[in-house]
Protein backbone atom coordinates (compact mmCIF):
# COMPACT_ATOMS: atom_id res chain seq x y z
CA UNK A 1 0.00 0.00 0.00
CA UNK A 2 1.22 3.10 -0.78
CA UNK A 3 1.73 6.27 1.67
CA UNK A 4 -1.40 8.61 -0.31
CA UNK A 5 -3.52 5.86 -0.48
CA UNK A 6 -3.25 4.81 3.26
CA UNK A 7 -3.73 8.71 4.43
CA UNK A 8 -6.91 8.80 2.36
CA UNK A 9 -8.30 6.03 3.81
CA UNK A 10 -7.59 6.87 7.37
CA UNK A 11 -8.35 10.09 6.87
CA UNK A 12 -11.97 8.79 5.86
CA UNK A 13 -11.96 6.46 8.92
CA UNK A 14 -10.58 7.90 11.65
CA UNK A 15 -11.60 10.54 13.68
CA UNK A 16 -9.44 13.87 13.94
CA UNK A 17 -9.64 13.37 17.61
CA UNK A 18 -8.03 9.88 17.54
CA UNK A 19 -4.16 9.43 18.76
CA UNK A 20 -2.36 7.11 16.63
CA UNK A 21 0.35 5.12 17.58
CA UNK A 22 2.32 3.36 14.40
CA UNK A 23 5.90 1.64 13.86
CA UNK A 24 8.18 4.01 11.99
CA UNK A 25 7.31 3.43 8.53
CA UNK A 26 7.24 6.40 6.21
CA UNK A 27 4.07 5.92 4.95
CA UNK A 28 2.39 7.15 8.05
CA UNK A 29 4.35 10.90 7.79
CA UNK A 30 1.15 13.06 6.45
CA UNK A 31 -0.64 11.75 9.40
CA UNK A 32 1.56 13.34 11.79
CA UNK A 33 0.62 16.74 10.42
CA UNK A 34 -3.46 16.15 10.75
CA UNK A 35 -3.52 14.19 13.91
CA UNK A 36 -1.84 13.31 17.32
CA UNK A 37 0.85 10.68 16.35
CA UNK A 38 3.19 8.97 18.59
CA UNK A 39 5.62 6.28 16.49
CA UNK A 40 7.21 3.46 17.97
CA UNK A 41 10.70 2.58 16.38
CA UNK A 42 10.90 -1.06 15.55
CA UNK A 43 14.18 -0.78 13.71
CA UNK A 44 15.68 0.80 16.77
CA UNK A 45 15.06 -2.23 18.96
CA UNK A 46 12.10 0.32 20.57
CA UNK A 47 8.80 -1.35 21.72
CA UNK A 48 7.21 0.93 24.06
CA UNK A 49 7.45 4.94 23.57
CA UNK A 50 5.68 6.33 26.46
CA UNK A 51 2.18 5.29 26.40
CA UNK A 52 2.43 4.27 22.49
CA UNK A 53 3.05 0.85 21.45
CA UNK A 54 1.73 -1.54 18.55
CA UNK A 55 1.56 -4.95 20.47
CA UNK A 56 -2.42 -4.82 21.05
CA UNK A 57 -3.34 -4.35 17.41
CA UNK A 58 -0.46 -6.73 15.89
CA UNK A 59 -2.03 -9.41 18.32
CA UNK A 60 -5.29 -8.89 17.52
CA UNK A 61 -4.15 -9.37 13.44
CA UNK A 62 -2.51 -12.28 14.06
CA UNK A 63 -5.87 -13.84 15.46
CA UNK A 64 -7.55 -12.65 12.78
CA UNK A 65 -4.90 -14.34 10.73
CA UNK A 66 -5.05 -17.66 12.57
CA UNK A 67 -8.82 -17.58 12.71
CA UNK A 68 -9.04 -17.05 9.04
CA UNK A 69 -6.58 -19.92 8.36
CA UNK A 70 -8.22 -22.34 11.09
CA UNK A 71 -11.48 -21.58 11.00
CA UNK A 72 -12.70 -20.78 7.62
CA UNK A 73 -8.95 -21.39 5.25
CA UNK A 74 -10.33 -18.90 2.61
CA UNK A 75 -11.86 -15.34 2.35
CA UNK A 76 -12.95 -13.16 -0.55
CA UNK A 77 -12.49 -9.27 -0.89
CA UNK A 78 -15.94 -8.95 -1.07
CA UNK A 79 -16.58 -10.40 2.66
CA UNK A 80 -13.30 -9.50 4.20
CA UNK A 81 -14.75 -6.85 6.14
CA UNK A 82 -17.57 -8.87 7.28
CA UNK A 83 -14.86 -11.23 8.55
CA UNK A 84 -12.94 -8.63 10.24
CA UNK A 85 -16.27 -7.43 12.12
CA UNK A 86 -16.23 -10.54 13.16
CA UNK A 87 -13.10 -11.14 15.09
CA UNK A 88 -13.36 -7.39 16.09
CA UNK A 89 -16.39 -8.53 18.20
CA UNK A 90 -15.10 -11.38 19.82
CA UNK A 91 -11.39 -9.37 20.21
CA UNK A 92 -13.91 -6.34 22.07
CA UNK A 93 -15.98 -8.77 24.18
CA UNK A 94 -13.27 -11.31 24.92
CA UNK A 95 -13.82 -10.77 28.98
CA UNK A 96 -17.59 -10.94 29.03
CA UNK A 97 -19.33 -13.45 30.34
CA UNK A 98 -21.13 -15.43 27.79
CA UNK A 99 -24.59 -14.31 28.88
CA UNK A 100 -23.44 -10.68 28.51
CA UNK A 101 -21.80 -11.20 24.95
CA UNK A 102 -24.89 -13.16 23.80
CA UNK A 103 -27.07 -10.94 24.76
CA UNK A 104 -24.82 -8.07 22.81
CA UNK A 105 -25.08 -10.02 19.88
CA UNK A 106 -28.73 -10.66 19.80
CA UNK A 107 -28.95 -6.83 20.55
CA UNK A 108 -27.19 -6.40 17.32
CA UNK A 109 -28.91 -8.40 15.41
CA UNK A 110 -30.34 -6.52 12.19
CA UNK A 111 -26.67 -6.00 11.16
CA UNK A 112 -26.38 -9.89 10.69
CA UNK A 113 -25.27 -11.17 7.36
CA UNK A 114 -28.06 -13.54 6.07
CA UNK A 115 -28.21 -16.24 3.55
CA UNK A 116 -30.36 -14.39 1.10
CA UNK A 117 -28.09 -11.53 1.14
CA UNK A 118 -25.46 -14.18 0.92
CA UNK A 119 -26.15 -15.87 -2.29
CA UNK A 120 -27.99 -12.99 -4.07
CA UNK A 121 -26.92 -10.29 -3.15
CA UNK A 122 -25.32 -7.74 -0.09
CA UNK A 123 -23.72 -8.51 2.61
CA UNK A 124 -26.36 -7.66 5.39
CA UNK A 125 -29.97 -7.22 6.35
Amino acid sequence: MQAETLTTEIIKKVKKTAFLYTDEWLGYKDVSKIYDHSIVKHGQGQYVNGNAHTNTIEGFWSLLKRGIVGIYHFTSKKYLQNYVDEFVFRYNTRNYIEFDRFNLLLSNIEFRTTYKNLVYGGTTC
